[in-house]
């Protein structure tokens, strides 16, 4: 019997009458509300930038103590060790699963080599937990994802280079994750410096063929393609977190103030916080998660798998000598 194969593609028509399959996306929605979502953000820089007053201010909510100083002539306390914290957000009736992995802050030792190790230990680790989930006879419905959808790297607002150990944390960790930098209190530079700062930080990047998140794909359309190439000529964004509020004409905004005046900072001409924020959760949330699990636990994957496989025919051939 001839046998006919399906074309590959396909002549698209239109339905005589209502069907209903275009309420899919409706069905879709509704599982996806009932399960909620999950987002696993991990910040990663130099002791005393604000990562974790970033994280609050990012996220509108107060989730993970500061480190910073509590009175002038007291050094900031410092993360000793990976620590990752859960809380979930609730907005419009979407619920969000937030894990932040807060890092101890590297380049504080005097011999700094291998620093980042355990940071890259600890992202490599979730994806082998997920890996071995996944390949158990009687794996759950829905495997608990732990895996490292974005890296924030916070980079010292000096004005002036990066320093070499943040080209080489920054190259490890493109190896594994998605990585945003972010130019961390970009309120202590001028706009003038800011801006010089930011191309000499993206020319390092490149130099050293760092490569940033978002990346292209084939399947983006042209809209998609334009707000990426948007972003890229943004990054790294330079940020200003704060949890206080401060009065700007007679209105209360999260801000602080510094040697210039009051830094606002929702105010696109102060910083680029709301820019980095409607990156990370209004357009770019899903494709951070997506990326994390097609590109880098891919990759992961069948690194394992093909290791697995030659493992297994090593020990075959050797067992067949031995006989």
């Amino acid at each position: 019997m001839a046998t006919s194969m399906v074309s590959s593609q396909p002549e698209e028509i239109s339905a005589a009458s209502y069907v209903g399959f275009d309420s899919i996306t409706r069905q879709i929605e509704h599982k996806l509300l009932k399960r909620g979502f999950q987002f696993n953000v991990m910040v990663v820089g130099q002791t005393g930038l604000g990562k974790s007053t970033l994280i609050n201010t990012l996220f509108a909510s107060h989730l993970i103590d500061s480190k910073g100083r509590i009175e002038p002539d007291i050094q900031p306390r410092q993360t000793t060790e990976i620590h990752a914290l859960s809380h979930v957000i609730v907005e419009n009736g979407v619920r969000l699963k937030l894990n932040i992995i807060d890092t101890p802050g590297y380049g504080d030792n005097v011999n700094n080599e291998g620093c980042w190790d355990p940071i890259v230990k600890y992202i490599k680790d979730q994806h082998s937990a997920y890996l071995r989930k996944e390949l158990t006879a009687m794996r759950d419905r829905h495997i608990p994802d732990t895996r490292i959808h974005c890296c924030l790297f916070f980079i010292n607002p000096t004005g002036h280079t990066l320093k070499p150990i943040d080209i080489a944390v920054l190259r490890k960790l493109a190896e594994v994750v998605n990585v945003v930098p972010v130019i961390a209190k970009s309120d202590s530079l001028t706009l003038e410096e800011r801006a010089i700062f930011k191309q000499r930080v993206m020319a390092e990047l490149q130099y050293n063929q760092i490569r940033l998140f978002p990346f292209d794909a084939d399947e983006l359309d042209e809209e998609e393609l334009q707000l990426n190439d948007r972003i890229k000529e943004m990054l790294p964004f330079a940020v200003v977190g704060s949890e206080r509020s401060v009065i700007i004409d007679g209105k209360p905004v999260r801000g602080r103030k510094n040697r210039w005046g009051v830094i606002n900072v929702e105010d696109e001409r102060h910083c680029e916080f709301i820019y980095l924020r409607n990156f990370l959760t209004r357009t770019h949330l899903q494709d951070l998660i997506e990326t994390t699990a097609q590109i880098h636990y891919e990759s992961f994957r069948s690194k394992q798998l093909l290791a697995l496989k030659e493992s297994s025919a090593k020990a075959q051939q050797a067992t067949a000598v031995s006989t």
